[in-house]
């Protein structure tokens, strides 16, 4: 691959610098404990903005890729394998785990078709009156223990795209990889993780009873020009996958 951002991808720029950097290191092309280039001659070489190789140094750090050393720079390393999801992550539960190494995920595809909305997701995806959405429900599962229950909500455009992949609708296929090849890229994500008893529905695939508290984030993606596409519910049990939460320097 070409060590050059493509100025006509859909992929943002600071997601193209991470991935060369990324691959400089793993390759050994800036060697473990190595000063990367400073942000002025990454800025040179690659004709970004200094927000945009921030962006990219920031996200190297929170994964592991780098450290910041003060008033020295950036340095080279290796993450730590991860133990549970990184919720601040763009990347989905499963591209997440995929990425770190970790593999027995298991999905199963509970039902997927078109209906009306609940009304905080038609408020959320600020759908039309009677505007009717593609809705997906899985179940994971890591290791053979039952992980998360997850129900996606994808507007008109988006939701053609899901309704359309045989992959994703037989579980063996990621949602994020199917939206990012058809333009839908996330540009930002808002997401909101409350500690509730689950409904009877959600306790019934988790395993669980109704009285146990389980975690429940709620997600709202949109792309560079602020179209909403994918809003998630996913109920997790952190015994099974812990939600991890990487804080790097400004």
């Amino acid at each position: 691959m070409a060590d050059v951002i493509e100025r006509t991808s859909p992929v943002p720029y600071y997601e193209q610098l991470y991935d060369i950097l990324k691959r400089r290191i793993l390759d050994g092309a800036f060697h473990l404990g190595e000063r990367l280039p400073s942000e002025h001659e990454l800025c040179r070489e690659f004709g970004l903005s200094r927000a945009t190789v921030r962006q990219t140094l920031s996200v190297l750090e929170a994964d592991g890729y780098a450290h910041r050393v003060a008033r020295r720079g950036v340095f080279a390393s290796t993450p730590e394998p991860p133990s549970g999801w990184i919720v601040q992550d763009t990347e989905g539960f499963l591209e997440s785990q995929i990425r770190h190494g970790r593999t027995g995920i298991e999905t199963s595809v509970v039902e997927a078709g078109y209906l009306d909305p609940p009304s905080h997701v038609a408020m959320a995806l600020r759908l039309a009156n009677g505007e009717r959405v593609f809705a997906i429900e899985r179940v994971r599962s890591l290791d053979g223990s039952i992980a998360i229950f997850s129900t996606n909500w994808f507007p008109n455009d988006s939701g053609r795209v899901i309704a359309d992949d045989p992959e994703v609708l037989a579980g063996t296929g990621s949602v994020n990889s199917a939206l990012r090849n058809a333009g839908f890229v996330t540009n930002g994500a808002q997401r909101v993780i409350h500690a509730l008893h689950p409904p009877a529905h959600v306790a019934k695939h988790l395993g669980v009873g109704t009285d146990e508290p389980v975690l429940r984030i709620r997600s709202l993606s949109w792309d560079q020009s602020n179209r909403k596409f994918d809003y998630y519910e996913t109920w997790v049990l952190t015994d099974v996958v812990p939600l991890e939460v990487n804080v790097a320097a400004g």
